[in-house]
């Protein structure tokens, strides 16, 4: 059930041949100037957890959350085109994602420190790819398409999950980027649609805390 999941997420690129790695001309907003220019939070042994070892080599002591980089974009001989599917599919999915976070975070962590601090990471990192989709970090909105290809290497033939090291870390994230076309998204009308769709979502958040 897990590879069939995960093969909905990654066929689109894993069919694709011919890539090419491009990098993207990118000029920093000035959120990202505040960004680089935010200090150092080190987490590495924070409360004199071992387990927190090494967490700030990940994505940096100054980059808590990951939303600090660039993207190199793949251009394909045979595009990405995003397609509309029924709205329960694209929440089935997410929900899965969202399980298995839970999952990973409480069978593999056992202090409730580091839990929360890798978690509160994971759900900032995941966050910020609002501000893509609303064209306020200066990102392409697409995903990596060489980590996303992992998808079905976090859980063993046994179902349990699984404990080798990946080959990559935070700051890899972006290098391979996919950007699939045939979205909506027009410069002079999406924005202040864009801005009340969200704004929607923050009055039904607050509406139950």
């Amino acid at each position: 059930m897990f590879a069939k999941l995960a093969a909905h997420f990654i066929c689109a690129s894993a069919l694709v041949a011919g890539v090419v790695a491009t990098p993207l001309a990118y000029k920093p907003t000035a959120r990202d100037m505040s960004l680089s220019q935010r200090s150092s939070h080190s987490f590495n042994n924070w409360g004199g957890h071992a387990s927190l070892s090494n967490f700030d080599n990940f994505y940096g002591s100054d980059n808590f959350s990951g939303s600090s980089f660039s993207q190199t974009i793949v251009e394909q001989q045979q595009e990405v085109v995003c397609h509309t599917e029924r709205i329960e599919i694209i929440q089935q999915r997410l929900v899965v994602l969202q399980e298995m976070a839970k999952r990973i975070i409480s069978e593999q962590i056992c202090e409730v420190e580091t839990q929360t601090i890798v978690f509160e990471q994971f759900h900032s990192s995941l966050g910020s790819f609002s501000n893509d989709l609303r064209r306020f970090s200066g990102h392409q909105v697409g995903y990596d398409q060489s980590i996303s290809s992992h998808f079905n290497d976090i859980v063993s033939v046994d179902g349990s999950l699984s404990t080798h090291d990946f080959g990559f870390s935070g700051h890899d994230v972006g290098s391979h980027t996919i950007v699939p076309h045939g979205s909506n998204w027009n410069s002079v009308h999406s924005p202040i649609t864009v801005g009340h769709a969200f704004a929607s979502t923050q009055d039904a958040i607050s509406s139950i805390h």
